[in-house]
């Protein structure tokens, strides 16, 4: 990762990071909720949904303060999405990101309630900024529901859930993840695009090339799941076969899969450079999640 890129990251995230609390705590709501809330939103991550949002924005030579509420959102979102997988009717989970998940913390009852208050409350923080047009923050909103709901990321996870303990096609395969991981990655560069005027044809292009980069995401971490090591990704190598879980490696071997990281990548810089903008910045994040080791 080149250094302009490597500091771009950090600041973003600690910018991230010091916001989502500030939105959480001035809210007229139950202590104990706001703190659940909290809790998730600071157990770390490597923020790349956001992060996409403003590189996004950056890239269309935007100020990136249009950006930061909206980031915030999407991350509030993808938060919501962990609180509700770790609990015990879907992964059953005991730790996230190395610490209790929020359930084993301040019980599942709460823990339901932080993930639907972070969903619920994401829209309401696109709906009040005070930086763009109604017209915009309408379209932010729909685009958002669409990526997050029944035809993106809830319908992937249902797929996800059903696909446990039987051998997928790689069609359904590419399926749960286009969309239980895919959609939200896309909304975060579809948002940075509109935020900054874009064509809708640049739009399209853009959907294409962050989709893309949600297959690409994922090809990664099964990669790794074989291959990685333990301390730097952060769960024990193999965690996926021992779920039962198909994945890209499980399913082509661990030099097809490679094969199939590199024709997406050939496939998302191609839908990229369709686009009127500094590509630079993008293509090093998209080489920045092909190679990275966790």
């Amino acid at each position: 990762m080149n250094q302009e890129l490597k500091d771009f990251l950090q600041q973003q995230k600690d910018i991230i990071e010091d916001k989502l609390p500030q939105h959480i705590q001035k809210l007229q709501a139950p202590q104990s909720l706001k703190d659940a809330m909290i809790y998730s939103l600071q157990a770390g991550g490597k923020r790349i949904r956001p992060v996409l949002l403003l590189a996004t924005l950056r890239s269309f030579g935007k100020s990136l303060e249009y950006g930061i509420d909206i980031a915030c959102a999407i991350e509030m979102i993808h938060t919501y999405s962990l609180i509700h997988d770790d609990l015990p009717a879907m992964d059953d989970d005991d730790l996230r990101r190395g610490k209790p998940t929020n359930h084993k913390v301040f019980g599942e009852a709460v823990a339901i309630l932080a993930g639907d208050a972070l969903l619920t409350y994401s829209f309401e923080l696109i709906a009040s900024l005070q930086t763009s047009p109604p017209h915009i923050q309408l379209l932010l909103i729909r685009e958002l529901a669409k990526a997050a709901g029944p035809e993106g990321m809830v319908g992937g996870q249902v797929a996800d859930l059903e696909g446990e303990n039987k051998t997928l096609e790689l069609e359904d395969l590419a399926y749960i993840h286009h969309h239980k991981t895919g959609d939200l990655l896309a909304f975060s560069v579809i948002a940075g695009a509109i935020l900054a005027g874009a064509e809708v044809e640049e739009v399209e292009n853009l959907r294409k090339f962050a989709r893309e980069l949600g297959l690409l995401f994922q090809i990664k971490d099964d990669i790794l799941d074989v291959e990685g090591d333990v301390q730097t990704i952060g769960k024990p190598v193999g965690s996926d076969d021992g779920n039962n879980k198909s994945t890209y490696v499980s399913l082509l071997g661990i030099e097809e899969a490679k094969t199939l990281l590199t024709m997406h990548t050939l496939k998302a810089k191609e839908y990229l450079y369709g686009v009127n903008m500094d590509h630079a910045f993008l293509d090093s994040l998209t080489e920045y999640i092909v190679h990275r080791d966790h």
